[in-house]
C-alpha cells in the first residue's frame, strides 16, 4: 500500500533525503502555504502523514483531511497541535525530541556562564561612552561556579545533558522531574528535588527545560520565582509560557534576581504591546544591561541540527505510517 507525506511548508530545496528514507511506498508532495487552511482540497484528499514545523494544526483542520494516519511535529514542542481532535479520528500525533539536544544544552550551559561570569556586564561597561574603568566589577552576577547549585526542571534528554555540563564546570547539580522514574539521579550523578519549591529555594542557576502543558504553562509566577536565592540566574531555553515575563521582570528590577538569559518568550515573534522586560532590553534601560541576555527562540539552531531534524523526522513518519512500531507518540494525556 502506497502512502503520501505532505510537507506543507516548502522547507528543503528538493526531496532527496525524504525518498532515500521512505523508500518507493511513499510519495512526497509539498504544498508551500503558510498556514494549514491554505492548503488545497486535492493535498488534504491524499494526505496520510503531515509534517508541521511553524504550522499550527487546529481540530477544525484535521477534520477536513479524509485520510490522516499520523502527524509529526518536526521539533520538540507540540502544544499546537490539538491531539484530542487526531485521537478522536485515530490519527497519530508524534514529535522529533532529540535532534537538537546538545545544541540546546550547550545555549542553556552559554546563557548562563556569560552572565555568571559578568561577561555580558564587562561588554556592556567596556563599550559605554565613556568606558568603564580598567578594573574588575563588584556583582552579585559574579560567582566561582563551583560555590553554586544548579538547578534544573526537567531532567529528559536536554536537561541530563544540562546536568552533565554543570557538572562538569563544578556546579552542585539539583533537578526537579516528577515524571522521572526514582534512580535517575543516581546515574547522573546529581542530587534530586522533590518539589519545585526545594529546588527553586537552592537554585544559585535556574535552567528550565519541561515542556510547555497544561500543569507547566506559567508554572514560574512571582511567588516561586521569589523563592530563588538572592542573586540567582533564570535561564530559559525551553517554552516562554512557563514562566510569568512580567513577575521575572520585576525580581529582576528589583536585584531580587540578578540576570536572565531567555531563547523562549510566551509569544513568538513578540508583538506590540511588548512586555516590559522585552521593552526595556531593547531600550537598553540601565537597570537591565548586562544582567539581560534574550535570544531568538535559536538555542537549537545549527547546520547539524536541521539535518537531524530532517532525517529524524522522515523516519518518525516512516515509522508512524510503515512500522514496525510508531515512535515518539504524543497521547492526549499528554498535556
Amino acid at each position: 500500500m502506497a502512502f503520501t507525506v505532505l510537507y506543507p511548508e516548502a522547507l528543503y530545496p528538493d526531496d532527496g533525503v525524504e525518498r532515500r528514507i521512505y523508500g518507493p511506498d511513499v510519495r512526497v508532495a509539498v504544498g508551500g502555504v503558510g498556514a494549514i487552511a491554505d492548503l488545497s482540497d486535492a493535498d488534504r484528499a491524499a494526505a496520510d502523514g503531515l509534517m508541521t514545523l511553524h504550522l499550527a494544526i487546529p481540530g477544525a483542520e484535521i477534520a477536513r483531511f479524509p485520510r490522516l494516519r499520523a502527524i509529526v511535529r518536526m521539533g520538540v514542542g507540540y502544544d499546537r497541535i490539538d491531539r484530542k481532535a487526531a485521537a478522536e479520528r485515530n490519527i497519530l500525533v508524534c514529535n522529533v525530541p532529540d535532534y537538537g539536544t546538545t545544541e540546546v544544552a550547550d545555549h542553556a550551559m552559554a546563557l548562563a556562564l556569560a552572565l555568571r561570569r559578568a561577561v555580558i556586564l564587562y561588554y556592556e561597561k567596556q563599550r559605554a561612552t565613556p568606558p568603564a574603568p580598567w578594573r574588575t566589577l563588584d556583582d552579585p552576577l559574579l560567582r566561582r561556579l563551583g560555590s553554586l547549585a544548579f538547578g534544573i526542571i526537567g531532567i529528559g534528554r536536554i536537561g541530563t545533558a544540562v546536568a552533565l555540563r554543570a557538572k562538569a564546570f563544578g556546579c552542585r547539580v539539583i533537578g526537579y522531574d516528577p515524571y522521572q522514574p526514582n534512580g535517575v539521579e543516581r546515574g547522573l550523578g546529581i542530587e534530586r528535588a522533590r518539589t519545585l519549591d526545594e529546588l527553586l529555594r537552592q537554585a544559585d542557576i535556574l535552567s528550565v527545560h519541561a515542556p510547555l502543558t497544561a500543569e507547566t504553562r506559567r508554572m514560574l509566577g512571582y511567588d516561586q520565582l521569589a523563592l530563588l536565592p538572592k542573586g540567582a540566574v533564570v535561564v530559559n531555553t525551553a517554552r516562554g509560557g512557563i514562566i510569568d515575563i512580567d513577575a521575572l521582570e520585576r525580581l529582576l528590577r528589583a536585584g531580587h534576581i540578578a540576570g536572565a538569559g531567555l531563547d523562549v518568550l510566551p509569544d513568538e515573534p513578540p508583538v506590540e504591546p511588548l512586555p516590559a522586560l522585552l521593552r526595556a532590553y531593547r531600550e537598553r534601560e540601565k537597570w537591565a544591561e548586562g544582567r539581560l541576555i534574550i535570544t531568538p527562540h535559536a538555542a537549537f539552531h545549527s547546520p547539524e541540527s536541521w539535518e537531524d531534524i530532517r532525517v529524524k523526522s522522515a523516519e518518525t513518519m516512516r515509522a508512524a505510517l510503515l512500522g514496525p512500531r510508531a515512535q515518539n507518540v504524543i497521547t492526549p494525556e499528554m498535556v
